[in-house]
């Protein structure tokens, strides 16, 4: 990793555990903080009792405020110009749209929900789960163009990889999601946290939140209501993870929470994270990046989570089916982590 890279890796790693607890605090702040915290509690709870929602995350930046936050590096190690404007450009829209108020609803109560990352010049990787399929479909010259490599061309796949043709043409392909669990069946946990061991992380980490977390409220522009959480950055981590290790045996196999010794490592900052509230409604929640920089350099980072309606989450029709089995192998790209938003 890069110097320049690394000096963006922790404020960008630690806002998404911010923009959680500070979500999470709102519920169990002190008396002084309690009705601006229970304001952020309700909206977030009006969220669940939605059919139909879409959240978009985005920095709100330019090219050259990530620039000068990465700072200087050596000869060949610089934050890339292009990278950095593609970062400020890119959007990753999550929707989900339901048969019942979403906080109610099962798998199988889910009419849809989709993923997509979305650069300047449009989208750049879809998928969308519904039914029994989960379709797939990216911008292979777009990618190739951002992560600096060629992908190959159609008609250089050999001929045991044909199907995967429509892929690199950037055209909708479709996984039955029978297979996709079969051939997923080595894979150790389901990643997910059951309904009593969230009540347990929640009452566990209650106390932090009151102990640590401020809130204050102001109004905004068009009668929207900003209500701003604030805390020390690794005081809030160490207090909250202190109180999920006697929980370690509960969460998911394989999670591994850091050691004191690894929060010492976290910015000692006050971190502050904006919600705000249109007529009760949550329809934003931001955070500067920059805030937790070593040095900042006056420059500013906002991080902004957006909430809205569900994007089109239907199946597409002109998928094609692609066989579950050799499409999760090993030598795939969108199975092994090179390319975002795969299976």
């Amino acid at each position: 990793m890069t110097p320049a890279m690394t000096a963006l890796r922790k404020p960008l790693t630690a806002v998404g555990c911010t923009a959680v607890l500070f979500a999470g605090a709102a519920a169990c702040g002190t008396v002084e903080n309690l009705t601006a915290g229970q304001k952020v509690d309700h909206a977030v709870e009006a969220l669940g009792e939605k059919k139909s929602l879409s959240f978009e995350l985005a920095l709100d930046a330019e090219p050259s405020a990530l620039t000068k936050l990465a700072g200087e590096a050596d000869p060949g190690e610089e934050l890339p110009p292009e990278l950095a404007k593609f970062l400020t450009g890119m959007r990753v829209t999550v929707s989900v749209e339901s048969k019942k108020p979403l906080a109610d609803s099962g798998e199988k109560d889910l009419v849809g929900t989709g993923m997509r990352i979305s650069g300047a010049d449009g989208v750049l990787v879809e998928y969308r789960a519904v039914g029994d399929f989960t379709y797939y479909r990216a911008d292979m010259k777009a990618l190739s163009d951002v992560m600096g490599f060629p992908f190959p061309t159609a008609d250089e796949l050999p001929e045991g990889e044909k199907e995967f043709k429509r892929i690199l043409e950037g055209k909708w392909v479709k996984v039955d999601n029978n297979e996709l669990e079969t051939s997923g069946k080595g894979a150790s946990g389901s990643g997910e946290i059951d309904t009593k061991t969230q009540q347990k992380i929640l009452k566990a980490v209650r106390g932090v939140f009151a102990r640590e977390v401020t809130f204050s409220s102001k109004e905004g522009s068009d009668g929207t209501e900003r209500i701003i959480a604030k805390a020390s950055f690794r005081h809030l981590l160490t207090g909250v993870f202190d109180k999920l290790r006697p929980l370690a045996d509960d969460l998911p196999a394989g999670t591994e929470l850091p050691t004191g010794k690894d929060l010492k490592d976290a910015p000692d900052k006050k971190i502050a994270v904006d919600f705000s509230l249109k007529n009760g409604d949550l329809t934003r929640v931001s955070v500067d990046l920059a805030a937790l920089a070593e040095d900042a350099k006056g420059a500013r980072l906002p991080l902004v989570l957006t909430f809205g309606e569900a994007a089109d989450v239907s199946a597409p029709s002109d998928a094609t089916e692609v066989p579950a089995g050799e499409f999760a192998g090993p030598g795939n790209p969108f199975t092994g982590g090179m390319l975002p938003g795969g299976f």
